[in-house]
């Protein structure tokens, strides 16, 4: 048996032929024109060495730096610039040569390397082909000379592009100079007094003097609260209280409403003991008396106000805190003097502890400053140094124009000889363009193969689905095009191999599901022309033969329907109204199957445009449900899975999915993705997988067993008539 890469490699031959012929023909063209080309004509080479041009004294270092990168440059792209052959083909030209540049350059070969001694000396070897002696040692002797001036000229034009570069670089660094010293300065200006001032001893003199008079303050600040105690004890009376008293007692308004405050009280008190509170005078007196006391507290909040420290007093706290006598007023005054003064000492010690910190905060930030100005002078330095350096450099660079060279000398001159050629053997070319020819029809072919993402044998299809632990439960072989794709007839060939897979399903949904065998089985696949539907018709005709009660639901709702191919004609109706045609009554959408025993079908009616809207319709889960109930076998014939997702959304009422696989239609990275969405999903029962369409004997495909074996070896099978040529498909 061929191996599976020799036999994808004949498939891929088969369908690739014409551009693996047209690879061969093309280089076995080639060698042809190679093998019986005219014997060439004898060549005349002329050669000669340049090498290092190496001056014995050189008096600057910018000459030296340009003349090493020069030889850096020396390459056979630069010695044969189009500039020099153009120069060397009109020269030839005058002395009545006719040589183009392109000629030049297509027999002119240039070797770089270095002397044989060691001594880093770098030599430069070329060589000019050409039919006649003379010309090919007359066009040398010309590009040496263009040679050594067009590096003489390259040398200079680099060395002019270095002073020019340094012009211009020039005006930048001396403004920068110019900025770090204009920086400088205006440090010096803004921060040398006080860098100053800590130097002498002033700053620290300062912070003394603060620390001094914020010591006297202290002790005058004790006198004052001494002094404010001996009052406050004295009159009964804190500053505010103090200063509200002194100022309700001063007010004639005040003392006035006091007085008559006091008649009405005492007209009150001797009415009361021959009027009721009733009586029209008694009443007049205490509104009179009310009004009092309102003008009162309205004088007293003219006078003294209100807030958070004076505030409001009651009518009877004003009458009684304007009573005070001229003694107690003056120690009132005294205190509320004493008061503002000790306030204003405490602000004043305040304004010096600031002062203080910032004259602390300056005397600690002085090494910092000093620090900032040492780097700004350290930047002044290092501006001036490349200011410098530049100016160095220039002079350096305008001297060294004077003795700029080439960086290549004649070493040998050029010497020409004749060289003759061998034509090569006619035959030898042929056989080995023919050899060629076969090799790169076969990489295209190959390669070509390589680019199609199309899985072309059973062998491959296995293991992309083993390695994604995928069983597979039936190997169906191709069908050859006498057969029917549906096996309505029991003595077909392949009717065992989807028997075989029958059983495997049973056992695969067991193991699985870890419970019974899967009755409700939705069968889809990745793409179409995969054999979904002929898989699922047949293996419907394979349980009903079980003597299985089975049941096919076409769940395609967007593609017409196949059931008239086993003789089955749709209701008409069922197109128009879809719901109605699966919500009615069971055996309104169910047909029975002719010819074949226990088998019936749900044909499809669609194409449909809302056919997700009717897949999950509770229509459609009713008509399921009643399906696993009175069917041994439900088998759903789904969408493929890159088209839309109604396989998925049908799965979750099945007992698991069957995926179907054809070589040469399935591709690998469609397949993947299909694979790796069944691995993330967990809710999602994948029974396995049935390939179509292989490449193997009917006996193979019945002995395949995913679950514990695997197809046999043996070649023969049990009818001669099977072993015919497959190469008639039928579109699954």
């Amino acid at each position: 048996m061929a191996s599976p890469f020799i036999k994808r490699y004949l498939l891929a031959l088969d369908r690739y032929k014409w551009a693996g012929l047209a690879g061969f023909l093309v280089v076995l063209g080639a060698g042809g024109v190679l093998a019986f080309r005219p014997t060439p004509e004898p060549k005349y080479v002329s050669e000669g060495v340049l090498r290092q041009n190496v001056p014995l004294v050189s008096f600057t270092a910018t000459g030296t730096e340009v003349r090493q990168i020069g030889q850096a440059f020396i390459t056979a792209d630069f010695l044969l610039a189009d500039a020099l052959l153009e120069q060397v083909s009109q020269e030839l030209a005058r002395r009545k040569i006719l040589v183009s540049p392109d000629e030049i350059r297509s027999s002119a070969t240039i070797i770089v390397g270095d002397d044989d001694d060691k001594n880093g000396v770098q030599r430069v070897g070329v060589r000019f082909e050409w039919t006649d002696p003379e010309p090919a040692e007359i066009t040398l002797s010309l590009l040496f000379e263009g040679m050594i001036e067009l590096s003489r000229i390259a040398n200079k034009a680099r060395l002019r592009a270095i002073i020019e570069a340094l012009d211009e670089r020039l005006p930048s660094v001396e403004s920068e100079l110019r900025q770090a010293e204009q920086a400088l300065e205006q440090y010096d200006r803004l921060e040398g007094p006080a860098i100053q001032a800590a130097l002498d001893g002033s700053l620290l003199g300062n912070i003394s003097g603060s620390q001094q008079q914020r010591r006297q303050n202290l002790i005058l600040l004790a006198t004052l609260d001494a002094q404010m105690r001996s009052i406050q004890a004295r009159l009964g009376l804190t500053p505010d209280q103090a200063y509200a008293s002194s100022a309700l007692s001063a007010d004639p308004i005040i003392a006035n409403l006091r007085a008559q405050i006091l008649d009405s009280e005492t007209q009150i008190r001797l009415l009361s003991r021959e009027l009721k509170p009733a009586h029209p005078t008694m009443v007049q007196l205490q509104s009179d008396l009310a009004a009092y006391v309102q003008l009162l507290r309205e004088r007293a909040r003219e006078v003294i106000g209100g807030g958070p420290l004076t505030p409001l007093p009651s009518g009877n706290a004003v009458r009684q805190d304007s009573s005070l006598d001229p003694a107690r007023a003056a120690l009132a005054n005294e205190l509320v003097n004493l008061k503002t003064q000790r306030d204003a000492l405490v602000q004043q010690q305040q304004t010096l502890a600031l002062s203080e910190v910032q004259l602390r905060q300056q005397y600690a930030s002085l090494p910092n400053k000093q620090l900032e100005r040492d780097r700004l002078a350290q930047q002044v330095v290092l501006k001036r140094a490349l200011y410098d350096q530049i100016q160095a450099k220039r002079i350096d660079a305008e001297a060294a124009e004077a003795e700029t060279v080439s960086s290549l000398t004649i070493a040998e001159p050029p010497a020409t000889r004749l060289e003759e050629v061998e034509a090569p053997n006619p035959i030898v070319v042929l056989a080995g363009g023919i050899a060629l020819g076969i090799i790169v029809g076969g990489g295209v072919v190959f390669l070509l193969d390589m680019l199609d993402s199309t899985v072309r044998t059973y062998e491959d299809l296995q293991g992309i689905l083993r390695d994604q632990d995928i069983p597979v439960l039936g190997l169906i072989p191709e069908m050859r095009s006498r057969y029917a794709p549906i096996l309505l007839k029991a003595d077909s060939p392949y009717a065992d191999s989807y028997e075989r897979c029958r059983s495997n399903l049973r056992l695969a949904g067991s193991q699985v599901n870890g419970a019974a065998a899967p009755k409700v089985i939705l069968i889809t696949s990745t793409r179409d022309q995969e054999g979904k539907t002929i898989s699922a018709f047949n293996l419907a005709i394979a349980s009903a033969r079980a003597g299985r009660r089975t049941l096919i639901v076409e769940a395609d709702l967007r593609m017409p329907s196949q059931a008239r191919k086993i003789g089955i004609d749709i209701d008409p109706q069922a197109i128009v109204e879809p719901l109605r045609y699966y919500g009615g009554q069971l055996g309104e959408a169910i047909r029975l199957v002719p010819n074949v025993e226990n088998l019936y079908i749900s044909p499809s009616p669609g194409p449909q445009r809302q056919a997700a809207a009717i897949i999950e319709s509770s229509e459609m889960r009713r008509f399921l449900d009643d399906a696993r109930g009175r069917f041994d076998m439900v088998i759903l014939d789904a969408p493929a899975l890159s088209y839309n997702n109604d396989a998925m959304l049908l799965e979750s009422q099945t007992d698991g999915m069957l995926l179907v696989t054809r070589p040469g239609y399935t591709e690998k990275a469609v397949l993947a993705t299909a694979l790796e969405q069944f691995e993330e999903t967990e809710d999602l029962d994948l029974l396995g997988a049935i390939i179509n369409g292989a490449d193997v004997s009917v006996r193979d495909a019945v002995d395949y067993d995913d679950l514990g074996g695997h197809p046999l070896d043996d070649e023969d099978s049990f009818s001669s008539d099977l072993e015919e040529v497959r190469h008639s498909r039928v579109d699954f």
